[in-house]
């Protein structure tokens, strides 16, 4: 009798941990980022007008990308608002997506 009970604890346990999905928390330095791209922006010796049109389709396809890493169980906090804690940093994943969405035309 003992072993049924043990047996049902034991499968009610294994079907909640593999029914919940996952969380996983990661970090960005989201303004590392844009002040880079910014920066660079600044220091091209370019129209103003275009300058101004670069720097807000990189905005929006951050803000797009870091919506896209927060999916599946996924949380994303701004590194720069992170006190303490080990979460991974995902800032290179962050820049390839917002590279990937500059590249498809980035203003969708």
């Amino acid at each position: 009798m003992l072993a049924l009970v043990v047996g049902l604890l034991w499968a009610a346990w294994v079907s909640r941990e593999l029914s919940e999905p996952r969380q996983q928390i990661v970090t960005v330095r989201l303004a590392e980022t844009i002040a880079g791209f910014v920066d660079a922006e600044a220091r091209g010796q370019q129209d103003p007008e275009a300058s101004q049109a670069r720097v807000l389709a990189f905005l929006q396809a951050s803000e797009r990308a870091v919506a896209e890493m927060g999916t599946d169980g996924r949380v994303v906090l701004v590194g720069e608002a992170v006190l303490a804690g080990d979460a991974p940093d995902a800032t290179n994943e962050l820049r390839m997506r917002i590279a990937r969405q500059l590249g498809q035309g980035g203003g969708q």
